[in-house]
């Protein structure tokens, strides 16, 4: 198979944990026989820097034409980069706004992933960790409450904000069916979270949830209220498989997810749209105080590199080679400082990325 890929290195650590996964992914192809090429673009502030904006529309243009685009990290220190000092929509993080709505990327997937040799960094008791855990958090990302319509205003004479929450029917299909074609290639089991309770968008989004899961007999489907799933992510994590939810409550749950992980340099993630087309970064920052030092944790871009494998390519086997190099490599005890502990091997960010290459 050929692979074409646009390649974001971004800013601060971006460009390195970029050449990493890129490492991994020339291995991989190499073993399985297949071919891959990149268009290299710029967005954020490294697009600023080139171009005055974070994003240019021939950027946007070559990203389209790509089979998927992967990234390092966006954006710089907000308090002294002169990025922060431009009117909002001219600093980093718009591009990367600008790209999610010029591809329609709609459906967020975070996996969550405690693995077994960094259990002591999770903050649950051990009882639970000692289980281990391995989720994915399905968000609706262009819908509800953060794209609804919004106003402040003064009423009787006091003032008084309105946001609005919307969903139609076909946003909520179209993020179910992804998360039902998700747990198709993990452990077939959904979790759809809402409010159905209280809230006339979450009775629609069981509704259509409850339509789109009679096209998936092999799965299992349950409904679980946000509250308390919030509650059992820190209870019994190792019930869930793949959660779906709308944009507010999966901002919310996929954070808590990555902080019981114990650490965010571990966690992948993918935006999607209707085709098999994604965005595939890390979910930490560009981290501009250690850029340039060659310590950066490479594992969370090369993680999101075999998502892309997965969902965008179907290379199932291809992105399990990755998956079990990782484990392997922590398993033989080498860390980056983020995830160092008494006892392990540390090692630099392009150290990491030929200990993983080198176990494909």
């Amino acid at each position: 198979m050929e692979l074409h890929i646009a390649s974001i290195g971004g800013d601060g650590i971006g460009p390195e944990i970029i050449t990493e996964a890129k490492k991994v992914l020339k291995k991989v192809c190499e073993k399985y026989g297949h071919t891959i090429s990149y268009d290299d673009i710029l967005m954020g502030g490294a697009s600023i820097d080139v171009h005055g904006v974070p994003l240019t529309d021939e950027t946007i243009e070559i990203a389209k034409k790509a089979d998927a685009v992967l990234m390092g990290s966006i954006g710089g220190d907000t308090n002294t980069s002169p990025w922060y000092k431009l009117e909002p929509s001219l600093r980093p993080e718009a591009g990367l706004l600008k790209l999610r709505k010029a591809l329609n990327l709609f459906a967020n997937l975070r996996p969550a992933v405690l693995y077994p040799q960094l259990a002591g960094a999770c903050p649950l008791k051990e009882e639970i960790s000692a289980r281990g855990f391995d989720m994915l958090i399905m968000r609706e990302l262009t819908g509800g409450l953060y794209f609804g319509e919004r106003h402040t205003e003064e009423v009787n004479g006091v003032r008084t904000a309105i946001d609005t929450l919307t969903y139609n029917e076909e946003e909520i299909r179209r993020v179910a069916i992804k998360a039902f074609d998700v747990a198709m290639v993990r452990n077939k089991k959904v979790t759809s979270v809402d409010k159905a309770n209280v809230l006339d968008s979450s009775r629609l989004w069981r509704t259509v949830v409850n339509e789109v899961a009679k096209d998936y007999p092999e799965v299992i489907v349950e409904h679980m209220l946000v509250d308390n799933c919030a509650m059992q992510l820190v209870k019994d994590p190792a019930q869930f498989d793949v959660i779906l939810t709308e944009n507010m409550f999966g901002d919310i749950l996929s954070d808590e997810a990555s902080m019981v992980t114990g650490s965010i340099g571990m966690l992948a993630s993918a935006s999607m749209n209707d085709t098999k087309f994604g965005l595939y970064e890390p979910s930490h920052g560009s981290a501009p105080d250690i850029a340039g030092k060659n310590i950066a944790n490479p594992l969370a871009t090369i993680l999101s590199a075999a998502m892309m494998l997965k969902y965008s390519f179907g290379l199932l086997e291809e992105a399990k080679a990755i998956e079990t190099a990782i484990y392997q490599v922590l398993d033989d005890g080498y860390r980056t400082g983020d995830i160092m502990s008494e006892g392990m091997k540390k090692v630099s960010c392009s150290e990491m990325g030929d200990l993983v290459s080198e176990r494909i």
